[in-house]
Parts: structure tokens; sequence; C-alpha cells
């Protein structure tokens, strides 16, 4: 009998996290998925089920050091090891700087950053132990260069990116994968569709992001033998410029 193994999203939303859990249910492995606002989860965890696969929805607040704590012993001690953590919150909010509060900027830096390091050092507290596993966090164009009027979100996604940096270069030699992905380009998702017509008309261009394509690459990366180990990943449409 195959030994159960889980793997954690953290921000499971109806897109990219989405297609992250099924991925890995696919694989056989029980996959928890977690957003703040659990009641939004129960589609994504019926579509795993549908594919023969097994989840458990969680909602909590990735921002708050207590339930994450809890998010990650109940899954340890009720479930199954934690062989793959995905952190893939986003916080993109545009703000011309005169206009950015205080607190927005604090909000949007607790999202994408505090948020990916508290999921980070609750899972290497199980990792190192077992000298194995792998943490994957979704970063975004922003986290490679700040644009006019994103410099909250820009902020803090350059933070996520040191800490995935810092703790590649601990956890590396202990046996812990840890990948950053910058997703540079426009998703195909109902906000973009709305949002952003002119853009999601290049979808029949292959010129947007597919989730499930996303998703397939991080993947590979928890595939990677640990002799040809990725870092960072950028991945983009074949006609984004960068």
């Amino acid at each position: 009998m195959a030994e159960k193994k889980a793997a954690l999203v953290i921000g499971a939303g109806d897109a990219l996290g989405g297609a992250i859990a099924r991925r890995f249910a696919r694989e056989g492995f029980i996959t928890c998925v977690a957003r703040r606002n659990g009641d939004k989860l129960a589609p994504l965890v019926e579509a795993i089920e549908a594919e023969g696969g097994e989840a458990r929805p969680f909602g909590r607040d990735a921002r708050d050091e207590d339930q994450v704590i809890e998010l990650v012993e109940e899954i340890e001690r009720d479930i199954a090891p934690i062989e793959v953590a995905v952190f893939n919150i986003g916080g993109n909010v545009r703000f011309e700087v005169i206009e950015t509060t205080a607190r927005v900027y604090y909000k949007v830096w607790q999202m994408s950053c505090f948020a990916g390091f508290l999921t980070g050092r609750e899972v290497a507290k199980r990792m190192i132990p077992r000298g194995r596993g792998t943490i994957l966090f979704t970063g975004a164009t922003a986290s490679l260069r700040g644009g006019p009027s994103f410099s909250a979100f820009a902020s803090a996604k350059h933070a996520l990116r040191a800490f995935a940096q810092s703790l590649a270069r601990e956890l590396g030699p202990q046996g812990i994968h840890v990948a950053h992905v910058v997703i540079d380009g426009a998703i195909d998702t109902e906000w973009v569709r709305e949002n952003f017509p002119e853009r999601y008309a290049l979808k029949e261009q292959d010129g947007i992001l597919q989730p499930d394509e996303i998703a397939e690459n991080y993947w590979m990366l928890h595939r990677q033998p640990r002799s040809a180990w990725t870092h960072e990943l950028d991945l983009r449409p074949w006609i984004e410029k960068f």
C-alpha cells in the first residue's frame, strides 16, 4: 500500500491554485487546499473528487501566524506528511503612490510576502527532519521589476522572491527543493476576461497563460532530481515582451 502524502496549496482559487491542486491530486497526493473563505473551495474539491482524487478544504487566513501553525499541524497529524507546499497568494493591486495608504501597502505585504514566510517556515519545520520536500512560490512580473502604480505589489513580490532565494540556499543542502516561479503575463481567468478584454482576446493565439499548463511546470519542478534543481523558472506566452 502506497504511503500517503499531502500537497498543500495556499491560495487555492478558481484558476492557477486550483489547477495546481488538481495536477498533484492526479498523482495520488491528498491535496490540502486553503484560502480565507473556505466555503468557496467546494467546487474545487468536487472537481478533484470527480477525477478520482482526494482533497481537503481549509478556510484559513495565511497572514495569521497561529492559523498557519495550526493548519500545518493538523495536516501532518491527521492527514499525511506534507511533501509539497505551494504558496500561491496574489495581492495584485494598482494605486498611484500618492493614493496608496499605509493600510493598503501593509495589507499587500502581509498577503504577498509575510504569508509566504509563515508558510515556508512552518512546512520547513516538518520537512527538515525528513530530509526531503518541495516548497514552491508563485511570483509575478512585479517580482523582477516595479511598474508604475504597483509600488505595494512590486515591493511585496520582490521581498517574497528574496525570501525564496534565502530559503533555497538554507534548505537545499538539507534535501529540500525551493523554487520561485515568475508568471510573466495574463492568466486565463474570469477577472482578466472582464477587465482586460483586449488581452483576453489573445487567448485564441495562445497569447495568455493557461492554468493547467502552468500547473504542469509546478509538477515538473517537484519531479526534478536533486542533481539538476531549478530555483527560478519564468513562464510567459510566446508573444509576451520581456
